[in-house]
């Protein structure tokens, strides 16, 4: 969380931003959140798919709205 909060006060010198964004983004790849997948267990990846278009339709269509939307 330093890293993000050194984004936010280096606000206005770009060169601070640049060097806190690069901290915020090794940090991530350290966590595993970017870079290589790390795991292999076969199984296709259905990230950034609608479920309407994955084998997990008809248990999406069977789902009832939120109340909220």
């Amino acid at each position: 969380m330093n890293a993000r909060r050194a984004v936010r006060d280096a606000k206005g010198d770009s060169a601070k931003v640049r060097q806190a964004r690069a901290h915020v983004n090794a940090a991530k790849i350290a966590l595993g959140e970017r870079g290589a997948v790390w795991w292999d267990d076969g199984a296709p990846d259905y990230n950034r798919h609608m479920a309407k278009n994955t084998p997990y339709a008809k248990w999406w269509n069977s789902e009832e709205p939120d109340a909220d939307t």
